[in-house]
C-alpha cells in the first residue's frame, strides 16, 4: 500500500468545509473502540472460554461430590461453609482476572506494534482520526473495556454456578433457601466491581502506558525490550545500594495495592470497605501511577506519528 499524500488528523477532517458531515471526537473515539473489539477478539473470546471451563469443572465437582455440599450446608462453622460452597464463586473471579491480566498485557504489547508490522498502519493513518485518538482508544481496552467485559462474564458464570448449584442441592433434597443465603452474589459483585475498575484499570495503568510505549517503538522483541529494563533496574539497585525497593514497588504495583485488599475473600463485604475505597482514590501510589501513565501514552502518541512499518 502507496504512502497517502497526506495524513489525515482530527483537524483536518473539521476543516473541510460546507457539504461535508462534522464527525465529533466522541464519535471517532468511539469507533475506534470498536476497530479495536473487531480486530483483537482475545478481549472477549479468552474470558469466555476460561468461564466454560469454570462452569464445566464446578457442575463436574458437584456430581462427584453431592454429599460433600450436604455436610457443609448443615456444619455451624462459617470456615467450612465457605470452603465448601463460596470459595468456588471466589475461585472463579480470581481466574477471570488472572486471564484478563495476561490478556491486557500482550494486547498492549502488540496493539501498536502490530500495525506497525502489518503495515496497515498506513491505512489507519489516512482515516480521518488522529494519534492522539488512536493510542487512547488502545488504552482505553485494558484500562476500561477489558474489566468491564470481566465484571460482566463473571457475574453470568457465577449466577449460572449458583442455578446449577441450587438445582443439584434441590435434588439431593438440601435446602435451596440456605444455597441461596451462602452465596450472596450481590454483595460479593460490589467488591468485584471495585476491584476490577480500580486494582485491574487505573492502578495498572502505568504498566499498560509503559507497555503501549514499547509497542510503539519497538521493531521486534516487543515482550524482551519491555522486561529488559525493568530487570536492568532491578539489577544495577541490588548491585550498587544492595536493596529492593524497584523490585518491590513493581511487585505491589502488579499486586493491586489498596485495591488488591479490597477485593472480598468471601461474600462478606467488609464493614471498612468504604474507608479502603477512599483510601485508594486519594492515596499518592496511584497518582504517581497515573502520571506515569500520561507521560508514557504522550511518548506513544509522538512515536506513532513519526514511525512507519516495520
Amino acid at each position: 500500500m502507496n504512502n497517502p499524500s497526506h495524513v489525515w488528523n482530527d483537524s483536518t477532517v473539521e476543516s473541510q468545509g460546507r457539504g461535508r458531515t462534522m464527525i465529533s471526537w466522541g464519535q471517532r473515539f468511539y469507533w475506534s473502540i470498536r476497530r479495536e473489539l473487531w480486530e483483537s477478539k482475545s478481549i472477549y473470546v479468552a474470558p469466555l472460554i476460561v468461564a466454560g471451563l469454570i462452569v464445566f469443572a464446578f457442575l463436574i465437582g458437584t456430581f462427584h461430590q453431592p454429599g460433600k455440599l450436604g455436610v457443609a450446608l448443615t456444619l455451624d462453622s462459617g470456615i467450612a461453609q465457605h470452603t465448601a460452597i463460596e470459595q468456588p464463586y471466589t475461585l472463579a473471579a480470581l481466574l477471570l482476572m488472572g486471564t484478563t491480566f495476561i490478556v491486557a498485557l500482550f494486547y498492549c504489547l502488540d496493539a501498536l506494534h502490530g500495525e506497525r508490522r502489518d503495515r496497515s498502519i498506513l491505512f489507519w493513518k489516512s482515516l480521518p482520526v488522529s494519534d492522539l485518538t488512536t493510542v487512547l482508544s488502545k488504552f482505553a481496552i485494558p484500562l476500561f473495556i477489558l474489566p468491564l467485559v470481566t465484571f460482566a462474564i463473571t457475574m453470568v458464570t457465577q449466577w449460572i454456578m449458583l442455578l446449577l448449584g441450587m438445582a443439584i442441592a434441590l435434588g439431593s433434597g438440601l435446602s435451596v433457601a440456605t444455597w441461596w443465603n451462602r452465596v450472596p452474589l450481590f454483595q460479593m459483585s460490589l467488591g468485584l466491581f471495585f476491584h476490577l475498575m480500580a486494582g485491574h484499570g487505573l492502578y495498572y495503568a502505568p504498566i499498560y502506558g509503559w507497555l503501549l510505549l514499547v509497542s510503539a517503538w519497538a521493531r521486534r522483541a516487543a515482550v524482551l525490550w519491555a522486561a529488559l529494563p525493568l530487570v536492568a533496574i532491578g539489577v544495577i539497585e541490588k548491585i550498587a545500594f544492595n536493596s529492593t525497593r524497584f523490585a518491590s514497588l513493581l511487585g505491589e504495583r502488579i499486586g493491586g495495592g489498596t485495591a488488591g485488599a479490597a477485593f472480598p475473600g468471601s461474600g462478606n463485604v467488609p464493614m471498612h470497605a468504604a474507608h479502603i475505597h477512599s483510601a485508594f482514590l486519594i492515596s499518592l501510589d496511584l497518582w504517581i501511577g497515573l502520571a506515569l501513565a500520561a507521560i508514557f501514552i504522550a511518548a506513544a502518541v509522538r512515536l506513532r506519528r513519526y514511525q512507519g512499518p516495520i
